[in-house]
């Protein structure tokens, strides 16, 4: 079997985008169900928590392990930020209204692995109606928007990343 990302799906209608996005640089990847997650083998390069409609903060939402992968490297993106920022220790409260459309990043940390090639003022998407208020002190932001401080964030020392956006 060859190397691969796993995306892990909870019900986001932009998934299947992430996998082309990932397929286009030629990478193989797999997209499962959050509740039905393969055994992490060797193969199994990096794992993608992908967007949902659901809030992190309602009884029964979609829920996984981060133990589960290790040191196996972890981006979430949208609810799969969310979910990181919340399980470990963050806050997550309703967005004063839901943010839909485009946004530029006002702030980028180019030393951080995951942007350091992404411009100052680049183009993103924003679909959500949580926000992330707070991380907890062992994360640090690496890049904002006008109007969402914490449009993205880091582990400090794992591979551990998360953006609210979709790039």
């Amino acid at each position: 079997m060859p190397e691969q990302i796993l995306i892990l799906d909870f019900g986001s209608q932009y998934t299947q985008l992430i996998a082309r996005r990932v397929r286009e640089l030629n990478v193989y990847c797999e997209i499962h169900p959050f509740n039905k997650i393969p055994e992490i083998t060797s193969q199994i390069k990096g794992v993608i928590l992908s967007g949902s409609p659901c809030s992190v903060r309602d009884a029964g939402s979609p829920d996984v392990d981060l133990k589960l992968f290790g040191e196996i490297p972890v981006l979430g993106v949208c609810y799969g930020a969310q979910l990181i920022a919340h399980k470990m220790g963050g806050t997550v409260l309703p967005s004063q209204m839901r943010e839909y459309g485009r946004a530029r990043l006002s702030t980028v940390d180019h030393h951080s692995e995951l942007l350091k090639e992404v411009s100052l003022d680049t183009q993103v998407w924003m679909s959500h109606a949580d926000t992330i208020a707070s991380i907890p002190d062992q994360f640090e932001i690496i890049a904002s928007t006008s109007s969402v401080k914490i449009a993205a964030f880091r582990l400090k020392g794992k591979p551990l990343y998360a953006i609210q956006f979709h790039p």
